[in-house]
């Protein structure tokens, strides 16, 4: 087989105006026009508004390319198209080839009879995806309701990435582009279709079956020769190819593998498997594990545990959002940022989102290598879709490649039908009024997905939708005895943090609470007269409607008013951290009954106030800090609900330990009213009670001082330790002592370390570097009188000193703030 790779420069042109540029490949529309200056950046202050008129062109993309003699000699030519975004067209020396508008179903078409020796055009023209959606409204037999997060109406009749027309934390770039592989192959007798793998597992071996799905690509049936191999070992022999597609299977046997776990339980070594026929090459890298999803009845309703090679896991992690609404920013070197971001912070999971997109291989490679599981969605989101014969087909086909390209990935543990697409049959209008129609339709999507999937990957389970109970499809709102749940009350309702405590999900897949940004975020939107989280600009950067109003409201319920803009960013990161913190502890020391926290959401595709931990650029939030310690897989617990408080550990350890904790009651002052020293043996991913006292028994007032808890496991040879602090009272109602926070910079083995001290206690304090790309390996502290806290610096760029580090610190804490 010869390739030709059309990645590289290409021209782009606005059809039937003017303007026309260079434009690379893999790429965007919106990229290239930032790329060269020609539209104003839409992250910054309002300049969203200036760029719609983008989404209302067609555009097109075209290159010249010279083919050989020897490349026309093949028997057979195609174009592969890994993903075109959306509504396309491709023309091959002014001839179709053919039209796509599904952008993730790859498209393949024989263009052998359209090539000529030496000069070639190929042109790849763009419609407009929002006009296409508005015609496709008007030809539907009823409406079909979609989301108010969308700007543009009517996007989910089209098979695009569903928030580029905005969300409730999204900016609206509904662009145009070219992703993935883009490129002409030859073959002479067949082309692979797909190459997958299934493991069987015994004592001391793994089996593993590589089945190779050819499409005869020649004039004729024929014999040719395939070549696979895994694990050191090369199977060859020769094949019959028939007319239609054939399959092929070898199977390898490896003793004593290897096995694949996920972050915090084990390594995740990949085995390099490679395939060959007729030229063409697959290479892939795969994980050998067993993974189950245990959905079973108990005395409560029904179990929701991952188990991963016999091991049940407490899933830990975030909801991932698509990087960049700028698609050509999709890097390799952002995966690895944000989701190594994900990793550190102990984390064992993310979720692909539905209305996002399949991602590029090297997200997935990624969380192979760092042990991210990966909850993945279909792509569908908060609508309702059409199910007519030809919207189905195309849905079917673009499960059917993305499940075949993607199931060879360790890390995916489970297929989901579609997100909150079962809630959406409440929330409109004509759904109400007319339920059972919307319903049928949602059903015949949902089973088709579901039949999709069981065919492209019956290794792994086809979870209906997001949330739910299961196949029976109950109420996964607010039925917390089985399935998952999407739990929102504290955020959309307006509920109170201990609400959390009101229920027991089996796994919670989503939940969160907003915060702005930095400091350092902002002045990269927004000018110094923008200062105020009411000004227009600041308002722009918030796309849920009463996101701002629920911040300042639970601010009054918690925490003095901050004194200015600066302190409001602050005390916001404070409050976001609060509120997920209190869930993810209450519910982690409730497993096995709770076996899943994965908080709304990881990442930012622009600068925006949102539910991220992680600020647009990869900066940490508060949060971020906060759940690198309550995901450690062994953290102390502080629980105060009916009148006491307790403490409890939770180890996820895979041995039984011996805990022991110090508990101190510390006052604001400094002074320690009270210690308490206690140990007990806990089970091996166990949780225990290690002590409780009524609050009318503590020897001072709630709201005089913190609990502070410090709490050592020791399993075997290892050897855990977590720390907690535990407000007995609302923050505004405690009189917190103006503390004098020490600071100072000194060189570290591996870069420069931040000492903190203070005279006083002081809570939730925060390191920034203002201008240096990097992360502290902790930050958002509790600081006690005569201990000293140290934080080791991580630059992103090179090198960075301590004398450069310490120009550039910002020192912030809570009592500060006011």
């Amino acid at each position: 087989m010869t390739i030709i790779d059309l990645h590289g420069t290409w021209n782009l042109r606005q059809v039937g105006a003017e303007l026309a540029l260079p434009a690379a490949v893999p790429g965007d529309v919106y990229g290239a026009l930032l790329e060269k200056k020609l539209i104003p950046d839409p992250y910054l202050g309002k300049q969203e508004e200036e760029v719609q008129w983008v989404r209302e062109a067609d555009w097109e993309y075209s290159r010249t390319i010279k083919v050989s003699k020897a490349f026309l000699a093949q028997q057979a030519i195609y174009l592969n198209a890994d993903s075109l975004d959306t509504i396309a067209e491709v023309r091959i020396n002014g001839s179709l080839v053919g039209r796509s508008d599904n952008m993730f179903l790859r498209m393949r078409w024989d263009v052998k009879r359209l090539l000529k020796l030496g000069d070639n055009e190929i042109a790849i023209r763009f419609k407009s995806a929002a006009k296409a959606a508005a015609a496709s409204a008007r030809k539907q037999p009823f409406p079909v309701p979609y989301t108010g997060c969308n700007l543009v109406p009517h996007m989910n009749l089209v098979r695009k990435v569903q928030c580029h027309a905005g969300w409730d934390w999204g900016v609206c770039l509904v662009t145009s582009g070219i992703a993935g592989d883009l490129s002409l192959c030859g073959a002479e007798l067949c082309r692979v279709e797909h190459v997958v793998t299934s493991q069987q597992h015994a004592k001391g071996k793994g089996k593993v079956t590589v089945d190779v799905t050819v499409d005869l690509h020649g004039y004729a049936a024929g014999r040719t020769e395939i070549s696979a191999s895994l694990a050191g070992e090369t199977q060859t022999r020769q094949v019959d190819v028939a007319p239609g597609a054939s399959s092929v299977e070898l199977r390898f046997v490896i003793k004593n593998p290897k096995i694949w776990w996920p972050a915090g339980y084990g390594d995740q070594p990949l085995y390099d498997c490679e395939v060959s026929i007729d030229g063409s090459v697959t290479r892939k890298r795969i994980g050998l594990r067993v993974i189950e999803l245990i959905n079973e009845p108990d005395a409560i309703g029904r179990t929701m545990t991952l188990r991963v090679n016999g091991v049940d896991i407490f899933c830990k992690g975030a909801n991932w959002i698509p990087a960049d609404a700028v698609s050509q920013r999709h890097t390799r070197a952002l995966y690895d940022d944000l989701l190594g971001s994900a990793a550190d912070a102990n984390m064992n999971m993310v979720r692909v989102w539905g209305g996002g997109q399949y991602e590029l291989d090297d997200f997935y490679d990624v969380c192979d290598e760092k042990g991210l599981l990966v909850w993945h969605d279909l792509m569908f989101a908060c609508s309702l879709y059409p199910a007519d014969k030809a919207f189905l087909a195309s849905c079917q086909a673009e499960v059917d490649y993305q499940v075949k390209r993607l199931r060879d990935h360790a890390s995916i543990a489970l297929w989901c039908g579609d997100n909150e697409l079962h809630g959406a049959l409440g929330w409109y209008p004509e759904t109400k009024k007319n339920r059972d129609t919307y319903l049928v339709t949602y059903d015949r999507l949902n089973q088709a997905l579901g039949a999709a999937v069981a065919a492209a990957d019956p290794t792994r389970i086809f979870w209906p939708s997001s949330p739910c109970s299961g196949p029976d499809q109950f109420d996964g709102w607010h039925d917390d005895t089985k399935g998952d749940m999407h739990y929102w009350d504290v955020w959309h309702s307006g509920k109170s943090f201990d609400a959390y405590y009101d229920v027991v999900p089996r796994f919670c897949s989503e939940f969160g609470f907003q915060s702005f940004s930095s400091q350092e975020v902002v002045k990269s939107f927004a000018k110094p007269e923008d200062f105020n989280v009411t000004s227009p600009v600041m308002e722009h950067h918030q796309r849920n409607p009463a996101g701002n109003q629920k911040i300042v409201e639970m601010f009054s319920r918690y925490f003095r008013m901050p004194a200015g803009f600066e302190q409001f960013l602050y005390l916001s990161q404070v409050q976001q951290a609060v509120a997920i913190k209190t869930a993810v502890e209450y519910w982690r020391h409730l497993q096995p009954v709770c076996m899943g926290a994965v908080y709304w959401q990881l990442n930012d595709n622009w600068p925006v106030a949102s539910w991220s931990s992680l600020e647009y650029g990869g900066s940490w939030k508060q949060l971020h800090y906060h759940a690198k310690r309550f995901f450690q897989s062994v953290i102390a617990v502080p629980i105060q609900k009916d009148g006491a408080v307790s403490v409890h550990v939770v180890s996820e350890l895979l041995q039984a330990g011996e805990a022991s904790a110090r508990i101190r009651l510390v006052r604001f002052d400094g002074s320690v009213a009270k210690t308490w020293k206690v140990s007990a043996k806990v089970k091996k991913q166990g949780v225990k009670q290690l002590w409780k006292m009524t609050l009318d028994a503590l020897p001072i007032a709630l709201h005089e001082g913190v609990l502070q808890v410090e709490l050592s496991v020791k399993a075997g040879k290892r050897t855990e330790r977590h720390s907690n602090t535990h407000f007995l009272a609302k923050y505004k109602a405690c009189e917190l002592a103006r503390a004098k926070i020490r600071s100072k910079v000194v060189a570290g083995k591996a870069g420069p370390v931040l000492e903190l001290s203070a005279d006083k206690p002081a809570f939730f304090v925060t390191a920034t570097a203002s201008g240096i790309a990097g992360t502290f390996d902790d930050n958002s502290v509790t600081l006690l009188p005569g201990e000293t806290v140290r934080l080791n610096f991580r630059p992103k760029g090179g090198p960075v000193s301590a004398s450069a580090l310490a120009k550039s610190l910002r020192i912030e804490d809570l009592r500060g703030s006011y």
